[in-house]
């Protein structure tokens, strides 16, 4: 794998521990912290912020799904679930959260190697969707703005849409602000901005 990563592994047996303390460096990862309970994964993660979380399901205090959804809430990360058992009902809880995959037990280091790699790769994958939604809608929520900004500038100017358009975002680029920024500031001073008499 060409990405070193930072990993807290949780699980509640120390046989289990041991295995991912000894095959994660093999693997070119560091283990930087293993915990016994959710609620010791809990304050791990919110203490060392790792890349990637591998935990038990079945561990006192908090399960392993609980655990990961209240890191995920504070800081999304990928998580991968380890499970003695397939349980449908587990699997169906892990897909609300950020668990970017599941091994059943026992784990060998030919399905560690390649699990780590997907789930990482899934959980970039994701994030970058989850960005792109939010700028798109963003981007929708500002458009009746600029189409105001813009419109009051092809009034004002006297100008068409086309150079409307350019000096507003001349204006964002002069003030190294947002388009939706300038947008604003025009809107701001629409009642100087109109003609006498209007």
């Amino acid at each position: 794998m060409s990405q070193s990563l930072r990993i807290i592994v949780a699980d509640d047996e120390p046989d289990m521990r041991d295995f991912f303390e000894r095959m994660l460096p093999r693997l070119g990862h560091q283990v930087v912290a293993l915990a016994e309970t959710g609620r010791e994964l809990v304050e791990h993660c919110r203490a060392l912020q790792p890349d990637l979380v591998i935990t038990d399901i079945k561990m006192p205090e908090m399960d392993g799904i609980e655990a990961s959804q209240l890191i995920c809430s504070e800081r999304p990360i990928p998580v991968i679930l380890v499970s003695a058992y397939h349980d449908p009902e587990l699997v169906q809880r892990a897909e609300a959260n950020h668990v970017m995959a599941y091994l059943v037990k026992p784990i060998g280091k030919t399905d560690l190697g390649p699990t780590i790699s997907l789930a990482v790769h899934r959980f970039a994958e994701l994030q970058s969707l989850k960005k792109e939604a939010a700028d798109l809608r963003q981007a929708l929520a500002d458009r009746p703005i600029i189409e105001r900004a813009k419109g009051l500038l092809m009034k004002v100017a006297g100008v068409d849409e086309k150079v409307a358009f350019r000096r507003l975002q001349e204006l964002a680029a002069d003030r190294n602000e947002k388009l939706i920024e300038a947008a604003q500031r025009v809107l701001s001073m629409e009642k100087t901005l109109r003609p006498a008499g209007d």
